[in-house]
């Protein structure tokens, strides 16, 4: 057989799509996938809360800014952004970031085995534009700062023991962070259209408290092998970090960060791409690009959080576009999951499965209103891939 790289187009709930991948193409290989036939089906009607879902699918409100989160007396924040969940004990915990400034900070909700609010609380207070972040092998909550100079402050989901400001992970806009406990590193996005993508290698695992911030060198356009450099001031200051290292690749906007099985996935809503990144070979390239879309229109605009479920599957957040999270399948089929009517003028955060894989939790920043005070947290239960 003969390995090529491609892209193939499809038509996916009747608009065209082009994706790329680098597959094993013999004399036989998949046709191209047909109307509706994502993972999931199509999309149904609005439910209740103006969600269209698959079939077999249901979405419940968990919280909404400025209310008190159902069955406690904790108010959730404005502006719900980054989330990640937590194992606890027979339940787990869904920790939401809230992009304001000044106030910022992480909120939780704790649930029982059966789905069940238990709990609310904050975990960070007093900080700015909390946006993305990431979730560490050791259980805590990496919560970056996404305005100049930005900090990364690591948290406790549990909420019993006080945030951390990591001062050694950089002073720049930060986004996401994701952790790969295979090389021991943190990878981290910047929001900067001519941003850099950063490793932090920690002294010592599981302590972030000392290491060494280095950034991606590469001279492709969007493929080819890449290798690190040591960021010589990483407070960023008087030279901003993605000016200090010749060769250094600028990225467009960096938004959301994922790592599993020796890849990772990074957005760049500035030229709305997905981008993945093979760690065992040291190359890069393109797993979405929507500029490449010949007719129709593209299903994944607007590209910001993502994550990824056991299936393999990784589900993208649309900042504006329609409202989407989509699904990218191994096999590079791409198609929206689920749709948010009636909330135009905001943005899909925060998507996070639970330790079980069942249930799916992200937010409208700004709901119905439009406004930072509108914001509303999903959950979506249903027949996920396992």
């Amino acid at each position: 057989m003969e390995r090529r790289s491609l892209l193939r187009a499809a038509v996916l709930g009747g608009s065209a799509a082009v994706f790329g991948g680098t597959l094993w193409r013999g004399a036989a290989h998949a046709a191209p996938a047909q109307p509706g036939t994502g993972p999931y089906g199509p999309l149904g009607s609005p439910d209740a809360n103006g969600i269209r879902l698959p079939a077999g699918f249901t979405s419940r409100v968990i919280a909404r800014s400025g209310q008190t989160v159902p069955g406690t007396s904790y108010t959730w924040h404005n502006a719900p952004d980054g989330g990640a969940c937590y194992a606890d004990g027979t339940g787990w915990i869904y920790v939401s970031n809230s992009e304001i400034n000044p106030g910022g900070g992480v909120s939780a909700v704790r649930f029982s085995s059966t789905g069940a609010i238990t709990s609310a609380y904050r975990i960070l207070s007093n900080t700015r534009t909390n946006c993305a972040g990431g979730k560490t092998p050791w259980n805590t909550w990496l919560s970056c700062e996404e305005v100049s100079l930005g900090y990364v402050y690591e948290t406790d989901p549990w909420g019993t023991r006080a945030a951390v400001r990591r001062d050694a992970m950089g002073r720049f806009k930060h986004e996401a962070a994701a952790a790969d406990p295979v090389r021991r590193v943190v990878y981290l996005t910047e929001d900067e259209t001519n941003g850099r993508f950063y490793r932090f290698v920690p002294t010592t695992w599981g302590d972030l408290s000392s290491g060494t911030l280095q950034v991606m060198v590469a001279g492709g356009a969007t493929s080819g092998s890449f290798s690190w450099a040591n960021v010589p001031d990483p407070d960023g200051s008087p030279t901003a970090t993605r000016s200090q290292v010749s060769g250094s690749k600028s990225f467009n906007g960096g938004e959301g960060c994922h790592y599993a099985d020796d890849k990772v996935w990074f957005t760049t809503k500035g030229d709305n791409r997905v981008w993945r990144l093979d760690l065992t070979s040291n190359t890069y390239g393109l797993a979405y690009d929507d500029s490449l879309v010949t007719s129709g229109t593209a299903p994944l605009t607007g590209v910001d959080n993502i994550t990824g479920s056991a299936s393999g599957d990784l589900f993208v957040a649309e900042d504006g576009g329609t409202m989407d999270i989509c699904v990218i399948t191994p096999d590079d089929v791409v198609a929206p999951f689920l749709r948010i009517d009636g909330q135009s003028g905001s943005e899909i955060t925060g998507p996070a499965f639970s330790p079980d894989g069942r249930r799916l939790y992200f937010s409208s920043q700004r709901g119905t209103t439009g406004s930072s005070s509108g914001g509303i947290t999903y959950e979506v239960t249903g027949p996920f891939r396992a």
